[in-house]
């Protein structure tokens, strides 16, 4: 069973005598400054310049990766400080003798949730894969058989949550522990808490997908003991139940994107209005104003009401499922998502499959997607090639004008072949959309 004290952990890398609570400035809450960090970092400002659902889109009013995260941490806020208030009440020695309140599980989450996007790819989705798909049938084959079955796994199926943990937690010169996030945030960060193989190895929910790259694996570990997360791998494989506020943070990021993104579309005119609400109105008729409603004039006021009535209740279902089986949570024997076991699955379902048809599936969309895999494919090419050839002592020119294109954090060398092409991965997923167009622009006039 996890214990809410050691899951609150305000550890960080390097820490060498224990960070108490009750010793805390409540003005400069260690789960505040993770917060802050996130917000002054490099890799989350590139995220304004990243596609949420519409790439490269010069629309005002569409999402990007930032808007999209900055309102993850609000939901993600809201859930935590809804959920820490029951804690508190349930366990009332974590104020009375350790010193957290409710608002310090509102801070985790909502750290958190505002770097749930921060690893990953320009172009969306489709960079993910577009970067696994490099090396699995493009020209990245080539070094499958220097590379372990697990190192191999990591960058054939490139994952973003693996990424955003490096971004977070990776050491460079210099630099010890990335941005030295609290272990408690690294936690409820953590939504798949394995490594890249056995791929898939249960259908529970923290085996979907992979958190964390063979090179982070040691710290990784480190944070889920000190946690106290439940080892569920034996042998040489790595994997563990969840934080439980990691529950929250993807719950946070599901009511975001379900809605929102069915937002964008309807003022992009791609869903119609009448649409649009028949399906909110089912989210939403317990909370309803039918006057209020009645007297907003634009079809944008509209959905935006809606929209944060939606949230409203989404919010506060989630809540409940959490508290109904906070116990199966910290024995981790819950293997859903929350969404998954909520009153609105349904009507949820109907949404995305709306945003699927006439939002994810657009000409617009599916234009750029192609566009983000050429551009992808040829940044990796031309940058592992050149960095490759640098290391073995076969640089041309050209190779050499190329790595000079390079940040300065990305020119040190790497001697492990592995570390190489995670490190050129690492530096093509941080690029913007327009910052990736721009290098491909320059790449391809050379050829």
């Amino acid at each position: 069973m996890m214990q809410w004290e050691q899951l609150l952990s305000l550890k960080r890398q390097g820490d060498t005598s224990k960070r108490l609570r009750k010793e805390q400035d409540d003005t400069r809450l260690g789960f505040e400054v993770d917060y802050d960090r996130i917000i002054f970092s490099a890799a989350f400002r590139s995220l304004q310049d990243k596609t949420q659902v519409i790439p490269l889109s010069k629309t005002d009013f569409v999402h990007n990766r930032l808007t999209h995260s900055l309102e993850v941490s609000v939901v993600g806020r809201s859930l935590g400080r809804l959920v820490g208030k029951q804690i508190i009440s349930n366990y009332p020695h974590l104020q009375e003798v350790h010193g957290y309140q409710a608002n310090d599980f509102g801070a985790i989450v909502a750290a958190a949730a505002l770097s749930h996007d921060i690893g990953n790819p320009p172009f969306g989705h489709s960079g993910e894969k577009a970067i696994g798909e490099y090396f699995k049938t493009g020209n990245g084959l080539q070094y499958k058989e220097q590379l372990t079955e697990k190192q191999w796994q990591d960058v054939i199926d490139f994952e973003g949550n693996a990424n955003g943990f490096s971004v977070l937690a990776s050491s460079r010169e210099g630099i010890e522990g990335g941005l030295r996030i609290s272990y408690a945030t690294l936690g409820a960060f953590m939504k798949y808490p394995k490594e890249s193989l056995p791929k898939k190895p249960t259908s529970k929910i923290c085996d979907k997908k992979y958190g964390f790259f063979q090179q982070d694996k040691a710290f990784f570990a480190e944070v889920a003991h000190e946690l106290g997360l439940i080892s569920n791998k034996s042998g040489n494989d790595i994997g563990f139940e969840r934080h439980p506020l990691a529950y929250l943070v993807e719950a946070a990021d599901d009511i975001c994107y379900t809605i929102i993104d069915f937002e964008d579309g309807i003022n992009l005119g791609w869903i119609s209005e009448e649409y649009a609400l028949e399906y909110l109105i089912k989210l939403v008729k317990n909370g309803i104003d039918t006057k209020k409603y009645n007297e907003l004039i634009t079809k944008e006021d509209r959905i935006s009401y809606l929209r944060a009535l939606a949230i409203g209740s989404l919010i506060n279902d989630a809540v409940a499922v959490f508290m109904e089986n906070e116990k199966a949570i910290l024995a981790g024997e819950f293997p859903f998502a929350l969404m998954d076991r909520s009153q609105y699955k349904a009507q949820m379902n109907d949404i995305i499959q709306i945003s699927i048809k006439n939002v994810y599936q657009s000409k617009e969309v599916i234009q750029k997607e192609v566009m983000g895999y050429k551009i992808i494919h040829s940044l990796l090419d031309g940058f592992c090639t050149a960095y490759n050839n640098k290391v073995n002592g076969t640089a041309s020119n050209y190779d050499e004008l190329l790595l000079k294109l390079l940040p300065e954090r990305f020119q040190f060398q790497k001697e492990d072949l592995y570390d190489r092409l995670l490190h050129i991965c690492h530096f093509v997923s941080l690029l913007t959309d327009g910052k990736a167009l721009e290098l491909y622009r320059t790449i391809q006039a050379n050829k």
